[in-house]
């Protein structure tokens, strides 16, 4: 917890003069409505932790907003994203969510299916809710660096300005500039995404124009912190990340920064101001102690916290009621059959590296991104660590032997990553298969999709074991100048499961979701039969 010292002396006249309001923010939720680990999260618990701390805050004669820093929807489990999201802004309505940030998420689907979850209405493919007719978000999008390019206006409001006890407070709803590049470019076409940190000081004159001297800016763009020896999570142990030129380049006038989009829990002070995180998937939300003057209108934040979202407590029964709902639908939908195998592919690894499944998902992946429009790969990379189950032949269920079902597939892929189609050098690309043996225990194999092939040597020392000359990729020997365009997933695209080098990609296109690519791979070229891989090759 961060707390500012010396804040008593605020109020020596008795609090008369100050209003207390606490902001409750989330961030990066991607509609987990149900817990993503046994220990904290789930939505009726986040809804029941939300009242009672708005509840304290109205006890104690003050006032509470709840704010999201974006990614609310979009890369979300298939209890919401099968409905198309809708259970997620149901549920966030049921909260009491004031104001949410677009994240480059909520344009997964593209800016009319964003405004359909701001104002409501049926599905223009699949119809009506099966939760009943979908009203939208009671709470406000706000998007004030996304421009609609045929009005030269924001798509969507770019700040709104709430009154408590009076006293005004702006707040201002931002998406990282970089949307394009972690977006499919049919998902944000028309669109253009300005620079954060320009926005906001551009608004900043109207806005105090208007008396308003408090303002708050909720920003789907963060940082990374490194916890040293002994530190708590929340601290800003070597803190970096674009969230830090941002602030710094912010007018003073800013009092509070609600940031996300790196998935971290962070309490900082950036140039003197807080910065906040929460993490994702709901298992904490940031509680922000302010006072307001009624002197000068300006905001001072006293402390803030993140709160995990236990579940010693009673869980919210509205919205239990509705996570239940969508439950048992999904579990009708999962026995669905979307392909056909005539063996087993497992995730069970050769000499080389490689696996069944690992060879069967590559190839889905490149083929959900080989178009110019959806990436433009020439090759697809897979990890193992991001297989989670064996596609197995024998009949596990209903269905009959060698037949998929959807849950089959989902129980593959139950993370939500989205594919992501970056671009490499040969050389970056020849970098990144030697990770492939360092920061990590033993060695960490990226199975690769049809016509990647190369050969590697454990008796060679790390950084040189992989055979330069056998790169091949579609029987061309890799070429260390040729820029290369590749698919992995998002968690790889991050960095994870020991590859920063892939944080190097650029020209980035995110497509769809992994278990989308797989499930859509299956259904058009089933039934598919396991062949031995042969993609990768030991040397002595």
């Amino acid at each position: 917890m961060f707390v500012l010292g010396g804040c008593s002396q605020l109020r020596t006249d008795g609090g008369e003069r100050f209003v207390e309001l606490k902001v409750l923010a989330i961030n990066d939720f991607h509609g987990n409505l149900e817990a993503p680990r046994n220990d904290l999260g789930g939505a009726a618990y986040l809804a029941t932790h939300l009242r009672r701390a708005e509840a304290a805050a109205e006890h104690a004669a003050g006032h509470a907003t709840i704010v999201s820093a974006g990614d609310l929807i979009g890369a979300t489990p298939l209890i919401s994203s099968l409905f198309h999201d809708e259970p997620t802004i149901t549920i966030a309505n049921l909260w009491g969510l004031d104001f949410a940030a677009v994240g480059n998420h909520e344009f997964d689907e593209g800016s009319a299916e964003l405004i359909r979850m701001q104002q409501g209405g049926p599905h223009p493919v699949d119809g009506g809710s099966p939760g009943g007719a979908f009203a939208g978000a009671q709470f406000r999008f706000l998007g004030a660096n996304v421009i609609d390019e045929n009005s030269g206006a924001t798509l969507l409001p770019p700040y709104l300005i709430e009154r408590y006890d009076g006293i005004p407070v702006a707040f201002i709803g931002l998406t990282l500039k970089g949307t394009p590049l972690v977006a499919s470019s049919s998902a944000v076409a028309g669109l253009s995404f300005r620079d954060e940190a320009e926005t906001i000081n551009g608004l900043l004159p109207e806005i105090r124009a208007q008396g308003v001297e408090a303002i708050v800016v909720i920003i789907h763009e963060g940082g990374f912190q490194s916890g040293g020896e002994g530190s708590s999570e929340d601290n800003c142990h070597d803190f970096t990340g674009p969230i830090i030129g941002i602030v710094e380049r912010t007018d003073a006038a800013v009092d509070l920064f609600v940031t996300g989009h790196t998935h971290r829990h962070y309490l900082c002070r950036v140039d003197g101001r807080p910065v906040t995180s929460s993490g994702t998937a709901g298992r904490f939300f940031t509680e922000i102690s302010t006072l307001l003057d009624r002197r000068s209108g300006d905001m001072t934040v006293l402390n803030f916290d993140n709160v995990p979202v236990t579940q010693d407590v009673e869980p919210a029964a509205d919205v239990d009621a509705i996570v239940s709902r969508h439950r048992a639908l999904v579990e009708t939908v999962s026995n669905s059959v979307v392909g056909r195998i005539t063996g087993d592919f497992t995730k069970e690894q050769n000499e080389a590296g490689e696996s069944l499944l690992g060879g069967l998902i590559a190839d889905a992946q490149l083929a959900a991104t080989r178009e110019p429009g959806e990436g433009g790969a020439e090759f697809s990379f897979m990890n193992s660590g991001g297989i989670r189950n064996n596609l197995l032949f024998s009949a596990n269920g209903r269905e009959r032997d060698g037949e998929v079902t959807f849950a089959e597939v989902f129980s593959v892929h139950p993370f939500g990553n989205r594919l992501v189609t970056m671009t490499l050098t040969g050389a970056q690309v020849r970098a990144l298969l030697e990770q492939q043996w360092v920061n990590r225990h033993g060695r960490n194999i990226l199975m690769p999709s049809e016509g990647f092939s190369y050969a590697w040597s454990d008796s060679a020392p790390v950084g040189a074991r992989v055979d330069q000359a056998s790169i091949r990729i579609n029987g061309d020997v890799l070429d260390p100048s040729r820029r290369y365009r590749l698919t992995v997933n998002s968690f790889l695209a991050d960095g994870g499961d020991g590859f920063p080098l892939l944080r190097e990609g650029t020209e980035r296109v995110e497509g769809v979701a992994d278990l989308d690519a797989l499930q859509d791979y299956l259904a058009a070229n089933s039934p598919i039969t396991p062949v031995e891989p042969a993609r990768i090759e030991v040397l002595p």
